[in-house]
Protein backbone atom coordinates (compact mmCIF):
# COMPACT_ATOMS: atom_id res chain seq x y z
CA UNK A 1 0.00 0.00 0.00
CA UNK A 2 1.21 3.49 -0.90
CA UNK A 3 -0.29 6.78 0.31
CA UNK A 4 0.38 10.12 -1.36
CA UNK A 5 -0.70 12.81 1.11
CA UNK A 6 -1.01 16.62 1.28
CA UNK A 7 -0.76 17.13 -2.49
CA UNK A 8 -2.80 19.36 -4.79
CA UNK A 9 -4.58 16.48 -6.52
CA UNK A 10 -5.87 17.09 -10.05
CA UNK A 11 -8.25 14.23 -10.68
CA UNK A 12 -9.20 15.57 -14.15
CA UNK A 13 -12.70 14.07 -14.08
CA UNK A 14 -13.71 14.72 -10.46
CA UNK A 15 -12.30 18.15 -9.71
CA UNK A 16 -9.36 19.19 -7.55
CA UNK A 17 -8.50 18.22 -4.00
CA UNK A 18 -6.14 20.55 -2.16
CA UNK A 19 -4.91 18.98 -0.04
CA UNK A 20 -5.84 15.50 -1.13
CA UNK A 21 -4.88 11.89 -0.56
CA UNK A 22 -4.32 9.16 -3.15
CA UNK A 23 -4.16 5.57 -1.91
CA UNK A 24 -2.53 2.98 -4.14
CA UNK A 25 -2.76 -0.77 -3.73
CA UNK A 26 -0.66 -2.86 -6.07
CA UNK A 27 -0.92 -1.44 -9.57
CA UNK A 28 -4.23 0.36 -9.04
CA UNK A 29 -5.61 3.48 -7.41
CA UNK A 30 -7.64 2.31 -4.42
CA UNK A 31 -9.11 5.59 -3.17
CA UNK A 32 -8.96 9.37 -3.66
CA UNK A 33 -10.22 11.93 -1.17
CA UNK A 34 -9.53 14.74 1.27
CA UNK A 35 -9.43 13.04 4.66
CA UNK A 36 -8.88 9.39 3.95
CA UNK A 37 -7.54 7.25 6.80
CA UNK A 38 -3.98 6.13 6.11
CA UNK A 39 -3.48 2.40 6.68
CA UNK A 40 -0.66 1.84 9.20
CA UNK A 41 1.21 -0.44 6.79
CA UNK A 42 1.21 2.16 3.98
CA UNK A 43 4.38 3.76 2.69
CA UNK A 44 3.75 7.51 2.79
CA UNK A 45 4.84 10.07 0.21
CA UNK A 46 4.39 13.62 1.50
CA UNK A 47 3.48 15.77 -1.51
CA UNK A 48 3.08 19.03 0.39
CA UNK A 49 3.35 21.93 -2.04
CA UNK A 50 3.28 19.59 -5.04
CA UNK A 51 0.74 18.95 -7.77
CA UNK A 52 -0.38 15.36 -8.25
CA UNK A 53 -1.85 14.55 -11.67
CA UNK A 54 -2.34 11.53 -13.92
CA UNK A 55 0.73 10.60 -15.90
CA UNK A 56 0.58 12.52 -19.16
CA UNK A 57 -0.18 10.79 -22.44
CA UNK A 58 1.20 11.77 -25.84
CA UNK A 59 -1.15 10.29 -28.42
CA UNK A 60 1.18 10.71 -31.42
CA UNK A 61 4.81 9.79 -31.00
CA UNK A 62 7.63 7.87 -32.61
CA UNK A 63 9.37 7.08 -29.33
CA UNK A 64 11.16 3.76 -29.36
CA UNK A 65 10.60 3.35 -33.12
CA UNK A 66 12.57 6.28 -34.50
CA UNK A 67 15.54 5.72 -32.25
CA UNK A 68 18.14 8.12 -30.97
CA UNK A 69 20.58 9.27 -32.07
CA UNK A 70 18.70 9.72 -35.34
CA UNK A 71 20.92 7.70 -37.66
CA UNK A 72 20.19 5.07 -40.28
CA UNK A 73 20.78 2.10 -37.98
CA UNK A 74 18.19 3.36 -35.46
CA UNK A 75 15.59 4.63 -37.94
CA UNK A 76 12.79 2.07 -38.11
CA UNK A 77 9.82 4.38 -38.59
CA UNK A 78 9.12 4.39 -42.37
CA UNK A 79 9.30 1.46 -44.80
CA UNK A 80 9.82 3.61 -47.88
CA UNK A 81 9.69 0.96 -50.60
CA UNK A 82 5.92 0.67 -51.07
CA UNK A 83 3.31 3.39 -50.41
CA UNK A 84 0.81 0.88 -49.03
CA UNK A 85 2.10 -1.23 -46.12
CA UNK A 86 -0.83 -1.94 -43.77
CA UNK A 87 0.74 -5.19 -42.57
CA UNK A 88 3.59 -3.45 -40.73
CA UNK A 89 3.40 -3.32 -36.93
CA UNK A 90 5.18 -0.80 -34.75
CA UNK A 91 5.79 -3.43 -32.06
CA UNK A 92 8.30 -5.07 -34.40
CA UNK A 93 10.41 -1.88 -34.42
CA UNK A 94 9.92 -0.96 -30.76
CA UNK A 95 13.19 -0.73 -28.83
CA UNK A 96 12.61 -0.76 -25.04
CA UNK A 97 16.22 0.32 -24.52
CA UNK A 98 15.81 3.56 -26.49
CA UNK A 99 17.82 6.17 -24.57
CA UNK A 100 15.03 8.71 -25.06
CA UNK A 101 12.46 6.82 -22.99
CA UNK A 102 13.75 7.70 -19.54
CA UNK A 103 14.05 11.38 -20.49
CA UNK A 104 10.39 11.39 -21.45
CA UNK A 105 9.36 9.61 -18.24
CA UNK A 106 11.27 12.19 -16.21
CA UNK A 107 9.03 14.89 -17.68
CA UNK A 108 5.88 13.27 -16.29
CA UNK A 109 4.79 11.33 -19.36
CA UNK A 110 3.85 7.73 -18.66
CA UNK A 111 2.18 6.56 -21.88
CA UNK A 112 2.67 7.33 -25.55
CA UNK A 113 1.07 6.10 -28.73
CA UNK A 114 3.96 5.32 -31.06
CA UNK A 115 4.11 4.00 -34.58
CA UNK A 116 4.98 4.40 -38.24
CA UNK A 117 5.70 7.77 -39.79
CA UNK A 118 3.92 9.53 -42.63
CA UNK A 119 6.10 8.51 -45.57
CA UNK A 120 3.51 6.01 -46.84
CA UNK A 121 -0.16 6.62 -47.58
CA UNK A 122 -0.89 3.52 -45.49
CA UNK A 123 1.95 2.97 -43.06
CA UNK A 124 0.89 0.15 -40.73
CA UNK A 125 -0.31 -0.04 -37.15
CA UNK A 126 0.88 1.99 -34.20
CA UNK A 127 0.42 0.99 -30.57
CA UNK A 128 0.09 2.58 -27.14
CA UNK A 129 2.91 1.76 -24.75
CA UNK A 130 3.61 2.37 -21.10
CA UNK A 131 7.08 3.73 -20.56
CA UNK A 132 8.34 0.86 -18.45
CA UNK A 133 9.35 -2.72 -19.06
CA UNK A 134 12.31 -4.66 -20.42
CA UNK A 135 10.60 -5.97 -23.56
CA UNK A 136 8.26 -4.58 -26.18
CA UNK A 137 5.56 -7.01 -25.11
CA UNK A 138 5.73 -5.74 -21.53
CA UNK A 139 5.36 -2.13 -22.69
CA UNK A 140 2.48 -2.54 -25.12
CA UNK A 141 -1.08 -1.88 -23.97
CA UNK A 142 -3.19 -4.53 -25.74
CA UNK A 143 -5.96 -3.55 -28.15
CA UNK A 144 -4.73 -0.01 -28.78
CA UNK A 145 -3.60 -0.44 -32.38
CA UNK A 146 -4.53 2.13 -35.00
CA UNK A 147 -3.83 2.24 -38.74
CA UNK A 148 -1.54 5.05 -39.83
CA UNK A 149 -2.53 6.78 -43.07
CA UNK A 150 -1.10 9.95 -44.56
CA UNK A 151 -2.21 12.70 -46.89
CA UNK A 152 -0.33 15.78 -48.04
CA UNK A 153 3.29 16.35 -48.94
CA UNK A 154 5.15 13.45 -47.38
CA UNK A 155 3.99 10.43 -49.44
CA UNK A 156 3.94 12.34 -52.71
CA UNK A 157 7.46 13.62 -52.05
CA UNK A 158 8.82 10.17 -51.17
CA UNK A 159 7.28 8.43 -54.18
CA UNK A 160 6.36 11.03 -56.79
CA UNK A 161 9.43 13.24 -56.49
CA UNK A 162 12.11 10.86 -55.24
CA UNK A 163 11.05 7.53 -56.82
CA UNK A 164 9.09 8.80 -59.85
CA UNK A 165 6.06 6.64 -59.12
CA UNK A 166 2.60 7.00 -57.62
CA UNK A 167 1.55 8.85 -55.59
CA UNK A 168 2.82 12.08 -57.08
CA UNK A 169 -0.17 14.26 -56.20
CA UNK A 170 -2.76 14.71 -53.48
CA UNK A 171 -5.19 12.96 -55.83
CA UNK A 172 -2.76 10.05 -55.91
CA UNK A 173 -2.59 9.88 -52.10
CA UNK A 174 -6.36 9.72 -51.77
CA UNK A 175 -6.75 7.37 -54.72
CA UNK A 176 -4.32 4.82 -53.27
CA UNK A 177 -6.10 4.86 -49.91
CA UNK A 178 -9.46 4.31 -51.63
CA UNK A 179 -8.06 1.57 -53.84
CA UNK A 180 -6.59 -0.22 -50.83
CA UNK A 181 -9.83 -0.01 -48.88
CA UNK A 182 -11.84 -1.35 -51.81
CA UNK A 183 -9.46 -4.31 -52.07
CA UNK A 184 -10.03 -4.92 -48.36
CA UNK A 185 -13.79 -4.75 -48.86
CA UNK A 186 -13.58 -7.36 -51.60
CA UNK A 187 -11.37 -9.50 -49.39
CA UNK A 188 -13.94 -9.40 -46.59
CA UNK A 189 -16.72 -10.41 -48.97
CA UNK A 190 -14.90 -13.09 -50.95
CA UNK A 191 -12.12 -14.37 -48.74
CA UNK A 192 -11.05 -17.71 -50.25
CA UNK A 193 -11.21 -20.66 -47.87
CA UNK A 194 -7.85 -21.27 -46.25
CA UNK A 195 -6.09 -18.33 -47.96
CA UNK A 196 -4.72 -15.29 -46.13
CA UNK A 197 -3.48 -11.88 -47.19
CA UNK A 198 -1.94 -10.11 -44.20
CA UNK A 199 -2.12 -6.69 -45.88
CA UNK A 200 -5.84 -6.98 -46.51
CA UNK A 201 -6.46 -8.61 -43.15
CA UNK A 202 -5.01 -5.54 -41.46
CA UNK A 203 -7.00 -3.10 -43.62
CA UNK A 204 -10.18 -5.14 -43.09
CA UNK A 205 -10.01 -4.23 -39.41
CA UNK A 206 -10.17 -0.56 -40.37
CA UNK A 207 -13.32 -1.22 -42.38
CA UNK A 208 -14.94 -3.08 -39.47
CA UNK A 209 -13.87 -0.23 -37.14
CA UNK A 210 -11.75 -2.55 -35.03
CA UNK A 211 -8.91 -0.15 -35.82
CA UNK A 212 -9.13 3.63 -36.01
CA UNK A 213 -7.92 5.30 -39.19
CA UNK A 214 -5.33 7.72 -37.84
CA UNK A 215 -4.84 10.06 -40.78
CA UNK A 216 -1.92 12.50 -41.00
CA UNK A 217 -3.21 15.78 -42.44
CA UNK A 218 -1.81 19.30 -42.07
CA UNK A 219 -3.63 21.45 -44.63
CA UNK A 220 -7.36 22.12 -44.34
CA UNK A 221 -8.05 20.55 -47.75
CA UNK A 222 -6.23 17.37 -46.68
CA UNK A 223 -8.26 17.29 -43.47
CA UNK A 224 -11.46 17.47 -45.51
CA UNK A 225 -10.21 14.73 -47.84
CA UNK A 226 -9.64 12.54 -44.79
CA UNK A 227 -13.20 13.20 -43.63
CA UNK A 228 -14.54 12.47 -47.12
CA UNK A 229 -12.76 9.11 -47.27
CA UNK A 230 -13.85 8.32 -43.73
CA UNK A 231 -17.49 8.86 -44.61
CA UNK A 232 -17.24 6.90 -47.86
CA UNK A 233 -16.00 3.82 -46.00
CA UNK A 234 -17.58 4.42 -42.56
CA UNK A 235 -14.20 4.65 -40.85
CA UNK A 236 -13.46 5.68 -37.28
CA UNK A 237 -11.21 8.64 -38.14
CA UNK A 238 -8.72 10.56 -36.01
CA UNK A 239 -6.93 13.53 -37.59
CA UNK A 240 -3.22 13.64 -36.78
CA UNK A 241 -1.60 17.12 -36.58
CA UNK A 242 -4.61 19.08 -37.92
CA UNK A 243 -2.29 22.06 -38.42
CA UNK A 244 -4.94 24.03 -40.31
CA UNK A 245 -7.74 22.54 -38.24
CA UNK A 246 -8.63 26.03 -37.08
CA UNK A 247 -9.88 26.75 -40.63
CA UNK A 248 -12.41 23.90 -40.52
CA UNK A 249 -13.01 23.66 -36.77
CA UNK A 250 -16.80 23.86 -37.05
CA UNK A 251 -16.86 20.99 -39.55
CA UNK A 252 -14.65 18.82 -37.34
CA UNK A 253 -16.87 19.58 -34.34
CA UNK A 254 -20.08 18.86 -36.26
CA UNK A 255 -18.73 15.50 -37.43
CA UNK A 256 -17.30 14.74 -33.96
CA UNK A 257 -13.86 13.87 -35.31
CA UNK A 258 -11.10 14.09 -32.69
CA UNK A 259 -7.75 15.71 -33.47
CA UNK A 260 -4.30 14.95 -32.11
CA UNK A 261 -2.94 18.47 -32.48
CA UNK A 262 0.65 19.58 -32.84
CA UNK A 263 3.45 20.11 -32.54
CA UNK A 264 2.31 23.61 -31.59
CA UNK A 265 5.82 25.06 -31.69
CA UNK A 266 6.92 23.66 -35.05
CA UNK A 267 8.36 25.95 -37.71
CA UNK A 268 7.55 26.28 -41.41
CA UNK A 269 9.86 23.51 -42.57
CA UNK A 270 7.69 22.73 -45.61
CA UNK A 271 5.01 24.42 -47.66
CA UNK A 272 2.02 22.76 -46.02
CA UNK A 273 3.05 24.26 -42.67
CA UNK A 274 3.10 27.84 -43.89
CA UNK A 275 -0.16 28.73 -42.13
CA UNK A 276 0.62 27.10 -38.80
CA UNK A 277 -1.25 28.94 -36.04
CA UNK A 278 -0.17 28.75 -32.44
CA UNK A 279 -3.81 29.29 -31.38
CA UNK A 280 -4.94 26.17 -33.25
CA UNK A 281 -5.59 24.05 -30.15
CA UNK A 282 -7.59 26.82 -28.49
CA UNK A 283 -9.73 27.43 -31.58
CA UNK A 284 -10.47 23.73 -32.06
CA UNK A 285 -11.39 23.22 -28.40
CA UNK A 286 -13.59 26.31 -28.40
CA UNK A 287 -15.46 24.90 -31.39
CA UNK A 288 -16.12 21.69 -29.47
CA UNK A 289 -13.52 19.39 -31.04
CA UNK A 290 -12.00 16.75 -28.75
CA UNK A 291 -8.30 17.49 -28.85
CA UNK A 292 -5.14 15.84 -27.61
CA UNK A 293 -1.85 17.74 -27.75
CA UNK A 294 1.21 15.96 -29.14
CA UNK A 295 4.86 16.69 -29.85
CA UNK A 296 5.39 14.22 -32.75
CA UNK A 297 8.84 13.30 -31.58
CA UNK A 298 11.09 11.00 -29.59
CA UNK A 299 13.07 12.55 -26.72
CA UNK A 300 11.52 15.94 -27.55
CA UNK A 301 8.30 14.49 -26.15
CA UNK A 302 9.65 15.71 -22.81
CA UNK A 303 8.68 19.24 -23.86
CA UNK A 304 4.98 18.31 -23.94
CA UNK A 305 4.20 20.25 -20.71
CA UNK A 306 5.79 23.38 -22.18
CA UNK A 307 3.74 23.12 -25.38
CA UNK A 308 0.60 22.81 -23.26
CA UNK A 309 1.62 25.87 -21.28
CA UNK A 310 1.96 27.84 -24.51
CA UNK A 311 -1.49 26.61 -25.60
CA UNK A 312 -2.93 27.96 -22.35
CA UNK A 313 -1.21 31.29 -22.95
CA UNK A 314 -2.81 31.36 -26.41
CA UNK A 315 -6.34 30.85 -25.12
CA UNK A 316 -6.82 27.15 -24.37
CA UNK A 317 -8.78 26.94 -21.09
CA UNK A 318 -6.68 25.38 -18.34
CA UNK A 319 -9.20 22.62 -17.63
CA UNK A 320 -9.25 21.64 -21.30
CA UNK A 321 -5.44 21.80 -21.41
CA UNK A 322 -5.17 19.20 -18.67
CA UNK A 323 -7.71 17.02 -20.46
CA UNK A 324 -5.70 17.35 -23.69
CA UNK A 325 -2.79 15.36 -22.21
CA UNK A 326 -4.75 12.98 -19.98
CA UNK A 327 -8.33 11.80 -20.47
CA UNK A 328 -8.72 12.98 -24.09
CA UNK A 329 -5.72 11.07 -25.49
CA UNK A 330 -6.75 8.12 -23.31
CA UNK A 331 -10.17 8.17 -25.00
CA UNK A 332 -8.66 8.52 -28.48
CA UNK A 333 -6.35 5.57 -27.85
CA UNK A 334 -9.18 3.59 -26.26
CA UNK A 335 -7.87 3.30 -22.70
CA UNK A 336 -10.00 5.85 -20.83
CA UNK A 337 -11.30 3.01 -18.65
CA UNK A 338 -7.85 2.62 -17.10
CA UNK A 339 -5.82 5.79 -17.78
CA UNK A 340 -6.18 9.57 -17.96
CA UNK A 341 -7.66 10.44 -14.56
CA UNK A 342 -7.16 9.78 -10.86
CA UNK A 343 -10.07 7.53 -9.95
CA UNK A 344 -10.46 4.32 -7.93
CA UNK A 345 -9.80 1.26 -10.06
CA UNK A 346 -7.63 3.00 -12.62
CA UNK A 347 -3.95 2.28 -13.16
CA UNK A 348 -1.71 4.06 -10.66
CA UNK A 349 0.14 6.13 -13.27
CA UNK A 350 0.90 9.49 -11.64
CA UNK A 351 3.21 12.48 -12.03
CA UNK A 352 4.13 14.77 -9.13
CA UNK A 353 5.33 18.32 -9.86
CA UNK A 354 6.80 20.90 -7.48
CA UNK A 355 4.79 23.65 -9.20
CA UNK A 356 2.07 24.02 -11.79
CA UNK A 357 2.77 21.20 -14.28
CA UNK A 358 2.71 23.54 -17.29
CA UNK A 359 4.91 26.25 -15.77
CA UNK A 360 8.40 26.18 -17.26
CA UNK A 361 10.05 26.54 -13.82
CA UNK A 362 8.27 23.48 -12.42
CA UNK A 363 10.09 20.19 -12.17
CA UNK A 364 8.62 16.72 -12.22
CA UNK A 365 9.72 15.29 -8.89
CA UNK A 366 8.30 11.79 -9.08
CA UNK A 367 6.62 9.47 -11.58
CA UNK A 368 4.73 6.28 -10.85
CA UNK A 369 3.66 3.69 -13.41
CA UNK A 370 1.45 0.82 -12.25
CA UNK A 371 2.04 1.91 -8.65
CA UNK A 372 5.83 1.68 -8.89
CA UNK A 373 8.11 4.71 -8.62
CA UNK A 374 10.00 4.80 -11.94
CA UNK A 375 11.47 8.29 -11.61
CA UNK A 376 12.49 10.32 -8.59
CA UNK A 377 14.28 13.66 -8.83
CA UNK A 378 17.07 13.73 -6.26
CA UNK A 379 16.25 16.32 -3.61
CA UNK A 380 15.84 16.74 0.11
CA UNK A 381 12.76 14.52 -0.09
Amino acid sequence: MLAIINGHVLTITRGELNPGVVLIEGKKIKAVGRDLPIPPEAEVIDASGWYVMPGMIDAHSHLGVLGEPWIWSHDDVNELVDPVTPHLRAIDSLNPDDVAIQEVVAAGITTVYTGPGSGNVVGGTGIAIKLRGATADEMVIPNTEGMKMALGENPKRVYGRDQKKAPATRMGNAGLIRESLVKAENYLQKKPEGERDIRLEALSKVLTRELKARIHAHRADDILTALRIGEEFNLDVVIEHATEGYKVAEILAEKQVPCVVGPLLMGRSKAELQEVNIRNAAILAQAGVKIAIQVDATSETRWLPIEVGVAIREGLPEEEAFRAVTINPAAIIGVEDRLGSIEPGKDADLALFDGHPFETRSRCRMVLIDGEVVHRYLSDR
